[in-house]
């Protein structure tokens, strides 16, 4: 049955009845091996009827069921799921490029999609260009003939910069080049690229997705578009993700469409509580009507989310003491969850990046970055406030 809304596609997508017992909820099918399908070898390896199953690494009921959901969410066809958001990146980039390729990706993105980008794909003899992110014109410039892969990631991390990336998607299939987007810090509540012409989107599923920081899953999916490379990459490099965690994922997605209600909710709100503050230098949330792409944000997202990044007044050491003086909001790194985190983005997601490097794309030493949960923004504020007070003494 085809559901219309996000919330039931959250609730009833991917699911299939359980036929023993009748179980409402999917089981964890915490296997490694199954039986056989046939006595024909020539059926082993990936070619057996559909529902049957041989190997985990290759495929699991427990699994395809948070697979087939993932995908109704994000309008595609086809999501493969992985053992965390890197081991998804990395099969992606290894499946689709070889030496003598090129690959142009925007410039702020996660710091461990840039460190591979700028570290291990040179080391396989592929060429890697970066663009200016929110530079539309001179993005799509960068894609010359050759190029083989787009890479883009919108929002940012942590910047929370925008990409038009229907139009450099447009750009990118003119030059022959297929399109990846990283939809982690929208979630497809938010935003889902493949309806407007990008050929696969990535997630990591640590984060909005699952929802409540206690599993590391990764997801590739696409609509049209044929991903089987990947999936013969996930086989190849055991980057499988196990049914446990797929049974926390595919349980914490059913409540994917109210939580997202309040992370949009708590980050306009907290976004404008930061950008009032004296101890406040800059917010960066382009859900502001202050951010330079508002409008960009009004036309491609539904809502903005809950991460954002803010510098402190101060430099580091204000920072730094606005930080430890929090007392509801945990220090820690990740985003997404029901509870909210703060780090500091030169020294935990982009630490590995030179100094110079991070000045550049404006990653500040007192910028904070703030993944806002689900608790009453009464008590965010209250929070805030008081360890922002601290940090100017």
């Amino acid at each position: 049955m085809a559901y219309k809304g996000m919330s039931t596609k959250a609730v009833h997508s991917g699911e299939r009845p359980e036929i023993p017992t009748g179980a409402v909820n999917t089981p964890i099918y915490q296997s490694s091996t199954f039986i056989f399908p046939t006595d024909d070898p020539r059926t082993w390896d990936g070619d057996a009827p559909e529902g049957t199953y041989m190997y985990s690494r290759k495929a699991n009921p427990t699994v395809e069921v948070a697979e087939r959901k993932i995908a109704e969410l994000e309008s595609g066809k086809r999501c493969l799921l992985f053992s965390s958001g890197m081991a998804a990146i990395s099969s992606i980039l290894t499946a689709y490029l070889s030496r003598g390729d090129a690959i142009v990706s925007q410039e702020d993105i996660y710091g461990g999609t840039y460190g591979f980008l700028r570290n291990a794909l040179p080391r396989m003899g592929i060429e890697v260009r970066f663009g200016p992110t929110a530079d539309t014109g001179a993005l799509i410039d960068a894609i010359v003939p050759g190029t083989k892969v787009v890479w883009l990631e919108s929002p940012s991390n942590p910047l929370m910069r925008l990409v038009d990336y229907p139009e450099v998607a447009k750009a990118a299939h003119e030059r022959g080049a297929i399109t990846v987007i990283d939809n982690t810090l929208a979630s497809p509540m938010n935003q889902r690229p493949l309806e407007m012409g990008v050929d696969i989107v990535t997630e990591s599923c640590t984060k909005y997705l699952g929802g409540h920081s206690d599993l590391l899953a990764g997801a590739v999916v696409s609509n049209a578009f044929d991903i089987s490379a990947v999936h013969d990459a996930r086989t190849s490099f055991g980057g499988s993700l196990d049914p446990f965690a797929s049974f926390l994922l595919e349980r914490g997605m059913k409540t994917l469409p109210l939580r997202m209600e309040r992370h949009n909710r708590n980050g306009l709100e907290i976004a404008r509580f930061l950008e009032d503050h004296p101890a406040v230098e800059r917010v960066h949330y382009p859900g502001l009507e202050s951010h330079p792409q508002h409008a960009l944000a009004k036309r491609l997202l539904s809502g903005c989310g809950g991460l954002m990044s803010f510098e402190v007044k101060g430099g580091r050491q204000a920072a730094e003491r606005a930080m430890r003086s929090m007392r509801l909001i945990k220090m820690a790194t990740s985003l997404g969850g029901v509870e909210s985190l703060v780090s500091m983005p030169s020294s935990t997601s982009h630490r590995s990046l030179p100094a110079q490097e991070r000045k550049r794309l404006g990653i500040t030493d007192s910028m904070l970055r703030v993944s806002l949960g689900i608790e009453d923004a009464e008590d965010l504020r209250e929070d805030l406030d008081q360890a922002l007070r601290a940090s100017q003494v």
